[in-house]
């Protein structure tokens, strides 16, 4: 079978009634989230050092948070214009104390779902993986080690130089101000759907890095509250990175663009276990390839849409191809993918 035939209408027909975002809903999971993560982050901060107490609030403020965080892509995709007080405090509470303003996301994020953009070399989300060496993916993920550091270092640093030095301006626009995983990606100057307030934005992360700094520098804030800050992101990021390599097949090497059906043919769900699998793939992304068919549906909806399709089209067969077990099932299959495609590739070198 062939993306040509993947039942578009027939999906759209059974799921159009489920693209009506819940305000109570993200209010109420957003705040949560945050509430529990940001109370175990201070109980870490206080409790004595190694104790069951630091260790098991560590990790409820490493997942609460990452939810929290997660939010981002939601904002991503509302409409225009919409859920402006929900964007503002969400940068309050979490996007700027983890130096990942909204704006670092917003416009990026949507070229990443547009037809003539995704999997191609201007899809600053995409690296095509699976035609690539293994190493690669390892690379990826132990760059989250650093990324809290460079994050510091972008708003702390490079914003204020930034308008010293005007001709860096563009460059920190271009190469430091999205969250991608592509290294090579460049930002247009138009890339911006909803932030325009994005100036804004920046100098406000700048002034929250700035303050807490100068406070453990003033001996105000134990200097642990920067090392526990950084144990925390970088968990964070590290979460994201697995979860965002079983987000898709990552198998078109850039050269064409792909329709609507092959973007979620070359996407991944993973509905895995209703407890466990939402810890690592927050607010909905476990039915990634299920977003990619209906980008505008808001994450609450994305469980049930996933149950009518599969009980619903005619002929499920395609959209199936997606579903994977688990995290380990996803990361099994792309690594098996990516390291046949390397053999291949020195087989064909050593015969030349």
């Amino acid at each position: 079978m062939h993306a040509a035939v993947f039942p578009l209408r027939e999906a759209h027909n059974l799921v159009s009634d489920l693209m009506t975002p819940n305000p109570w809903i993200y209010w109420t999971d957003f705040l949560f989230s945050s509430m529990v993560g940001w109370v175990a982050f201070f109980t870490a901060l206080f409790s004595p050092v190694y104790s069951v107490w630091q260790v098991g609030a560590y990790g409820i403020a490493v997942l609460a948070l990452y939810r929290a965080a997660i939010f981002v892509h939601e904002l991503a995709h509302l409409k225009k214009g919409t859920f402006k007080t929900f964007r503002i405090v969400w940068n309050c509470i979490c996007g700027i104390p983890f130096m990942i303003p909204s704006f670092t996301y917003d416009g990026v994020h949507n070229d990443h779902h547009r037809r003539d953009v995704y999997g191609t070399h201007r899809d600053g989300e995409y690296v095509p993986f699976a035609t690539r060496k293994p190493i690669e993916m390892v690379g990826y993920v132990l760059l989250s080690f650093i990324i809290p550091l460079l994050l510091l270092v972008r708003f702390l640093l490079l914003t204020p130089l930034s308008y010293l030095i005007p001709p860096l301006r563009r460059i920190v626009w271009e190469r430091a101000s999205s969250l991608t995983i592509d290294p090579g990606y460049k930002r247009a100057e138009n890339a911006i759907r909803n932030d325009h307030n994005w100036r804004q934005q920046e100098l406000a992360t700048f002034l929250f890095a700035f303050v807490v700094v100068a406070l453990v520098l003033l001996d105000v804030l134990p200097f642990d509250v920067l090392v526990l800050w950084y144990l925390v992101a970088m968990m964070v990021f590290i979460l994201n990175s697995l979860r965002t390599l079983a987000a898709h097949a990552y198998r078109n090497p850039g050269e064409k663009p792909m329709s609507h059906a092959e973007q979620y043919l070359d996407s991944i769900n993973i509905p895995g276990n209703p407890l466990v699998t939402p810890l690592w793939a927050p607010v909905g992304l476990r039915f990634h390839a299920t977003h990619h068919l209906f980008m505008s549906m808001p994450y609450h909806n994305l469980g049930k849409a996933q149950r009518r399709l599969v009980n619903g089209l005619s002929d499920n067969t395609l959209y199936l191809t997606t579903v994977r077990a688990g995290l380990w099932d996803a990361l099994k299959r792309i690594w098996r993918e990516s390291s046949q495609t390397a053999t291949a590739s020195e087989k064909a070198h050593h015969n030349q």
